[in-house]
């Protein structure tokens, strides 16, 4: 529905494969004055959300593909029955999958599913976030000066990096034909990657991976982007996606997108990621600083490490002076393999997801109001144990992540393992305590 030629529901609905992600792209959208919310699954009700751009967190990125495919296409449905014209699906802008999948299999269901559309018969795909040292030349990803296979992405528990040529990447997760837009055609500009997008399309290719090693790269992407039904990658291409809208009369400007309510309250950080820079962010902190550490063979032998947890986090915040704390199960690779071996791949993350969880969901009892959660999958277990079922998403604290605040006014922020300076949690700690509506 329109009213004098202004869209008065979502016009971009996206689907995200975990939850850090989707606070990741939402950042991006909000920053270019698209006034986002972002649910926590498919929401069960078909009520109208008041936003500009949607997107719908999902916890995809590792399970089975067959799974993965199911949720994203249940998410595209409800975003299609909100009335969205065009569609975003975001992953890591570090490409974290396996030869099985799940970023290949994802777009082939969701081109398969809007092939009917105008624009829906081709996408591209780029991961490059130069803002956090992701970028994409000659179809090969680095993360800062180093190629992705040599970034410590190669040692991910879950999703190990070993080639750094996505298009031989996606090439082993897909049934459709792979091409590249090379950064010649990129650095001459919209027109140009037109061009190129019609060229590959007559030669049968259905994705192609585009470089970019610039914003100015990815604001000339997203323009060109402007009349494909499907748009994938990280959230540096929907840095040019809010001006489109804008040029076509969809969108007014919205001077206060990143306005979230104040709330008061104890706050605490909880950390699952192995990442090296959530490691940094630790180590920062245990400096100074109230830590608990998660022990992963501890959890497994049955002792009550919740339990110890939490009454060492309301020791600290209820008393004289309340102090933040730390909760971490995050470690060096050597002592996560270590885990693995003992426990197993699976095992051992799930133990620290629940518990984690666990710690939150009994912390908001005792009175916690504002969580920092580092971990992509952490992140989807903490808010899943706090029955979060949408977020408003406001400023930005560092690339990539805003601060949001959840319908019960539960402040957050949730941070991908890569991503945040190393003083991330204490930084974020004050931008909570500091959101003025």
């Amino acid at each position: 529905m329109t009213v004098s030629g202004k869209q008065t529901g979502p016009v971009l609905g996206c689907i995200a494969d975990d939850f850090t992600g989707g606070t990741d792209l939402a950042n991006m959208l909000v920053r270019g004055g698209m006034r986002t919310v972002q649910t926590i699954g498919v929401p069960r009700t078909p009520d109208a959300i008041d936003a500009d751009a949607l997107v719908v967190a999902l916890k995809s990125r590792t399970i089975d593909a067959r799974d993965a495919v199911a949720q994203t296409l249940a998410a595209l449905a409800w975003l299609r029955a909100q009335g969205c014209r065009q569609f975003f699906f975001k992953y890591c802008s570090t490409f974290d999958s396996t030869d099985a999948g799940n970023i290949g299999p994802v777009i082939d269901a969701l081109l398969d599913a809007l092939k009917d559309l105008p624009g829906g018969d081709f996408t591209i795909a780029c991961p490059a976030f130069p803002e956090n040292g992701r970028t994409v030349y000659r179809g090969h990803l680095f993360v800062g000066d180093v190629l992705l296979n040599e970034s410590g992405m190669q040692n991910h528990p879950l999703t190990p990096m070993t080639d750094p040529n996505l298009v031989r990447v996606l090439q082993r997760q897909t049934r459709s034909k792979i091409g590249l837009v090379r950064f010649d055609a990129v650095a001459q500009g919209p027109d140009a990657i037109r061009s190129a997008f019609d060229a590959l399309r007559d030669e049968g290719v259905r994705v192609a991976l585009a470089d970019a090693v610039s914003d100015a790269d990815l604001y000339m992407l997203g323009e060109a982007c402007a009349e494909l039904t499907l748009i994938t990658g990280g959230s540096g291409v929907a840095l040019g996606l809010p001006a489109n809208f804008q040029r076509a009369g969809l969108l007014a400007p919205a001077g206060h997108a990143s306005r979230l309510p104040r709330v008061e309250g104890p706050a605490v950080v909880l950390a699952g990621s192995a990442s090296r820079a959530t490691n940094a962010q630790v180590a920062a902190w245990r400096v100074d600083k109230p830590s608990f550490r998660i022990d992963p063979l501890a959890l497994a032998c049955g002792e009550a490490v919740v339990g110890q947890a939490v009454a060492f986090a309301h020791g600290h915040f209820s008393g004289a002076q309340p102090q933040p704390v730390l909760i971490y199960a995050t470690t060096t690779p050597e002592e996560v393999q270590v885990v693995q071996h003992e426990l197993g791949v699976a095992q051992a993350g799930r133990l620290v997801e629940q518990a984690l969880a666990a710690i939150a969901r009994e912390l908001r009892t005792l009175g916690v109001r504002k969580f920092v959660v580092a971990g992509g999958e952490t992140s989807g277990a903490v808010v899943q144990a706090l029955g979060v079922q949408s977020l408003r998403i406001g400023a930005q604290i560092d690339p990539g992540v805003p601060a949001t605040v959840s319908t019960g006014d539960k402040p957050l922020a949730l941070k991908s393992g890569n991503f945040g300076a190393v003083d991330f949690f204490s930084r974020a700690l004050e931008h909570l305590d500091g959101v003025v509506s």
